[in-house]
């Protein structure tokens, strides 16, 4: 007979199955509890972080927008500095090169006072005298170097404000460049979005940079560069005026100096030339004296000729009367008569050769005036030649130089030259 085969094994009470089915809803409802618990957790950190992170990047990009407003407003207004600084160097160089080009002329004003020195030096005798005319000229000199070493300090400090000034500038556009170049970044950044094709992941985003500063810092050296290059500026301006003032009073000076050399050189060409009309109608008067006591003496020389002739006849008569025989030896009127004019004659004739050697001497000594006067007009003509060479190296002062032709021959260097009768002796 077949028999039921029975699996072995624990066999469960029907309790046993009912409570594993309500064991087994329970746990689904409470998984589906915490499952729903979770996704409310879960969609509420969703709804907080995508809000953080949209506020967080929005606040971010509102920083970004102000920090670029606020290093875009420095920029503007370092380049303004920049291009004023840049206008006052291009200003205070135009200036330095105004003062280079006068101290450069002072050197043409300083050659023609030397030259001038040099050219009275060659006068001669009683007219190297210290007249006026060389008092003006070495006070020109002095004046023009004290002018020259004024100028020089003033392009001195124009050239050591101009090196400020670069200096300045090259901190302004320095600290320019670094903001441009900070600009671009960060209008970068703001530009930067979860699309955007750039965006990674980086090593130690987070770390400080070396040479990080702090905000107040970053501000305190922009303001400083900027009021540096506005005190530089300021300086510069000073200084402009002073170096334009510093021209106008060397110039005015140096005008003021050069009017009284031309003045006393005038006036010593006009003494000069009084002196020569006087010498020269002293000359004229001396040779008519000359000629006049040459024919004085020439007719002392024939009145004393004559007398001499005399003489010789009345010695001839006394000497022929002594040959009378005996008696007719007598003294009679006409012996005394040839007596006293014999006489007479030698005492005129010792007279006529006195006034002989007097005139003789009176012509001498007028021959010596007149070689001394005639000597001074030798001075004197080259003296006047020397002023005048003066008043024409003078002109160089007020014609440019390319267009300035002298009056003085370049040869012989002189300029209306005496008579050789006025040279003779």
């Amino acid at each position: 007979m077949a028999s039921l085969s029975v699996k072995p094994g624990q066999r469960f009470t029907l309790p046993d199955w009912q409570n594993n089915s309500l064991l087994i809803s329970a746990d689904a409802e409470q998984q589906r509890y915490n499952s729903h618990h979770i996704r409310q957790e879960g969609r509420a950190l969703r709804n907080e972080t995508g809000n953080q992170a949209r506020w967080d990047e929005h606040n971010n990009r509102t920083r970004l927008n102000d920090r670029i407003t606020s290093v875009d407003r420095w920029r503007e207004a370092l380049a303004r500095c920049l291009t004023d600084i840049d206008l006052e160097i291009d200003a205070l160089t135009k200036v330095k090169e105004a003062a280079e080009n006068a101290l450069q002329a002072k050197n043409l004003c300083l050659d023609v006072a030397i030259e001038c020195l040099t050219f009275r030096e060659s006068r001669r005798d009683i007219d190297v005298v210290r007249d006026p005319v060389e008092e003006e000229l070495l006070r020109e000199v002095k004046v023009i170097e004290k002018t020259k070493k004024e100028l020089q300090q003033r392009v001195d400090d124009a050239f050591k404000q101009l090196c400020l000034l670069k200096e300045a500038r090259q901190q302004l556009s320095c600290d320019h460049r670094h903001k441009v170049e900070t600009l671009e970044l960060d209008r970068q950044c703001v530009s930067f979005n979860v699309t955007s094709g750039n965006i990674s992941f980086k090593v130690n985003p987070t770390r400080i940079p070396d040479g990080t500063t702090a905000l107040r810092e970053w501000e305190l050296n922009s303001q400083c560069n900027k009021e540096r290059a506005e005190a530089e500026m300021r300086a510069s301006v000073d200084l402009r005026g002073a170096i334009t003032l510093a021209i106008a009073q060397t110039n005015n000076e140096l005008d003021a100096q050069r009017i009284a050399t031309e003045f006393a050189l005038r006036k010593r060409i006009r003494d000069m030339e009084g002196a020569l009309s006087e010498l020269r109608w002293q000359e004229q008067n001396t040779l008519e004296e000359i000629a006049e006591m040459e024919e004085e003496i020439r007719q002392l020389e024939e009145d004393l000729r004559k007398r001499t002739l005399d003489l010789k006849v009345a010695h001839t008569r006394l000497e022929t009367r002594t040959y009378r025989p005996h008696i007719e030896l007598c003294r009679d009127q006409a012996q005394y008569g040839l007596t006293d004019e014999v006489q007479q004659l030698e005492g005129t004739i010792r007279a006529l050769q006195q006034k002989r050697t007097e005139s003789q001497d009176a012509l001498d000594a007028l021959y010596r005036q007149l070689h001394r006067i005639q000597t001074d007009i030798g001075y004197k003509t080259n003296s006047l030649q020397l002023d005048n060479k003066c008043m024409d190296t003078r002109r160089k002062l007020v014609i440019p130089v390319e267009k300035f032709e002298p009056e003085v021959d370049a040869v012989n260097r002189t300029r209306n030259l005496p008579r050789n009768s006025q040279l003779e002796l």
